[in-house]
Order: C-alpha cells, then structure tokens, then sequence
C-alpha cells in the first residue's frame, strides 16, 4: 500500500491507532507486573521486588545483560506463576486484552507447555486453560469495541527431549486454537538437527513451523531451520545479515551497515538469496536483540537494511514484560531512530499479514478488510 505521502512518519498517537500483527510474542513474557505479584503471592513464590513498577523495572534490567542465557533466566518467576488452570487463563486473557488495546487485530502467542505442568496441569488441560483464556480475552476487547483474533503456537524447549511429544500435542489441538509449532529455548548445541523425525511428522500432519534461529547463534542455526525443519518461519533470524556483504558509498573497506543502517551496496551469500528467494518471513523483534546483543541499536538494527533488501521482515515484540515494549513502541523506535515512514509501518504489518498461521482466504480477509481500512483511516489523520 502507498500512502499519500510516503515520507509522512507518525506520531505515537498515530502509531498507536494503527491495526497491528504480532507474530512473535511469547505468553510467558508478556505477563502485567502486578499480576505477577498477585499470582506470586498466591503461590508462595518469593520476587525479586514486591510492587509492580521496580517489579518491572528488575524484569527489563536483568534482561538488558546482552546474553541471551541471562534474558532467558528471567522467566523462572513468570513460569513459577503460570502453574494453575486458572492462572494460565488470566495470563492468556489479560495477553489478549493489552494487545487489543495496542491496536493488534492479529496475534499468535508462543509458549512450552511443558514448563507448566509443576502444578499438576497434564498437557492437554494446560493447552485447553490456554485457549479458555484466549477465548474469553477476544470476547472481552469485542465488548469494548476492539476485534482481535489469536492463536496458540505450542513450542517444545529445545533443551528437552520432549519435541515429539509436544509436536502430537500441537497436531492434537490444530483445529481447536492451535496453528502452529516452534522450538524456543537455547540455540547453541540444541539444533533442528537433534530430532529429525520431529520434522517429518509435523509436515505428514500439515501444520505450520516456526524455529527461533539466528538470535543467539548464526547462519548455521538458520540453514538448518529453513533446510532440516523445513520453517515456514524464522523466530528472529536476524543474523541472515552475516551472510551479507555490504560496500557502503563505493567503499569496499567500509564493509557493513551505514550510521543509520540505510544505503550501501549487498552482495548475497547463498543462504540470504535462499530465505528472500522463499521470501521465509523474518519475526524480528528490535528491542529485545538489543537487550541480548544481536544488534546495538536501533538504527543499526539489520530489520532496516533487510526490508530494503526484500526480505520478508516482520515487526515484533518477543517478551513484552521484559522488554518493556509494545508493538507501537516498537514502530516508535523505528521511526524516530531508523528512519522509518508510515509506509515502511505499512509493509512489515502487510508482510506479516501474509505470514500468518491461517488459510491463504483468511489472510487476504485480513489484509483487505482490517488492515487496508486501519491504514487509510490513519493515513487521513496526517493528511
């Protein structure tokens, strides 16, 4: 879609009443602080702050480490609250209803169910408390005049040797909210590769995959995604850019991203032509590649030079607790530190549209009858 000014870049209110699509965000990191000090109060769980702002604040400042093992640590105190039926459905529908109220129209919410089953909860009654949460948070954003629709991807941790299991879990549940699998947790020493029969049988049942790559570790990580586990997406996949090279203003000793992550010439390796010839979307997720150093900054954040290559990039959140971010804070950032317009805005939510874990019918519903008329309502506010 072309607006009618393509250099137009919004504000925050615009930013905000535009519709969005999240394709990354994880249900265990999206949690309210004060639910958390609710549900850990409940259970006994001890917290590293006992009020909801420095509760908050630890939760961004512990992720901010630069290491991906440090970030994932964080979530010891969200999981050790999300061990109830009863808790798991408030946490999905308050996930729900604080997208919805960031102008997200759809959403997919990743999460292990295997980490949840401390209280007791069997895998199948987790995954129904989920959905039981979902449901009722759609129902209540509808009420208050905010549609969203949001579905379940079920991820087994890759340090587990429960892929197969929780991959029949997934195809168990694929016509009852479920519409897609991933694999999340540590990259290094945990590949696509450790369980090959995993792949086969989530391609015999025809469901969608996603695979964390190219976060933590590099192009091997991705190459084995897209060729062994046959990704119809990237989660990430940022570190393509490494099978990049870059000339900037003819200088071939100033290889890499210019000061602003725009310009310069590409040449690409045989990997990066394979994920844009496939046009494999990227979930890439800025803030959060930030706080665990697969970029240093926004403005040099590879998502900029991706999209001006072609990349299938989408725009994403990842843990929304301990990032502190939102999907317009988010395209926030990008357009005040890299540059971005109204219309780049525009292209990663239509990508991601096109993207998402449904029938090719409801993607096109999607994008014709929500997004093209969010955006043109928008649009009319800056002219």
């Amino acid at each position: 879609m072309t607006t009618q000014d393509p250099g137009a870049r919004p504000g925050e209110a615009l930013i905000r009443a535009l519709p969005k699509v999240v394709l990354h965000d994880h249900l265990d990191g999206g949690l309210r602080p004060q639910t958390v000090l609710e549900l850990a109060d409940a259970a006994g769980h001890e917290l590293p702050a006992a009020d909801a702002e420095p509760l908050a604040a630890w939760f961004r400042d512990a992720a901010d480490s630069g290491s991906l093992v440090r970030y994932i640590e964080t979530f010891q105190h969200t999981i050790a609250v999300m061990q109830t039926a009863d808790n798991l459905a408030r946490v999905a529908r308050e996930a729900v209803l604080d997208l919805a109220a960031d102008g997200v129209v759809y959403a997919e919410q990743r999460w292990a169910p295997e980490q949840h089953q401390d209280g007791g909860l069997s895998l199948p009654a987790a995954v129904e408390a989920v959905q039981a949460g979902i449901d009722d948070g759609i129902a209540l954003a509808a009420a208050g005049g905010r549609i969203i629709r949001v579905g379940q991807l079920i991820g087994a941790m890759r340090q587990g040797d429960r892929w197969q299991e929780i991959a029949e879990l997934a195809v168990a549940y694929q016509d009852r909210g479920v519409v897609g699998f991933d694999i999340a947790g540590p990259e290094a020493g945990f590949p696509p590769s450790r369980h090959l029969e995993v792949w086969r049988y989530l391609a015999e049942n025809d469901l969608p995959v996603t695979v964390h790559a190219g976060e933590a570790a590099g192009l091997d990580s991705i190459a084995q995604a897209v060729h062994l586990g046959q990704a119809d997406r990237l989660g990430h996949g940022a570190r393509i850019i490494d099978d990049i090279a870059f000339v900037v203003d003819g200088d071939p000793a100033a290889e890499g991203l210019s000061g602003d992550g725009r310009g310069g010439a590409a040449d690409l390796g045989r990997l990066a032509h394979w994920v844009r010839d496939h046009q494999i979307p990227l979930e890439l997720c800025p803030v959060s590649n930030l706080q665990t150093g697969t970029a240093e900054s926004i403005a040099k954040h590879p998502i900029t030079r991706l999209k001006e290559l072609d990349f299938a990039v989408t725009l994403n959140t990842d843990n929304r607790l301990m990032s502190r971010t939102s999907m317009t804070h988010e395209m926030k950032l990008l357009v005040d530190e890299a540059g971005w317009t109204l219309d780049d805005l525009v292209d990663v939510t239509v990508t991601a549209a096109w993207g998402a874990f449904m029938h090719h019918d409801e993607r096109r519903d999607l994008v014709e009858q929500v997004l093209v008329p969010g955006f043109q309502k928008v649009e009319g506010a800056l002219v």
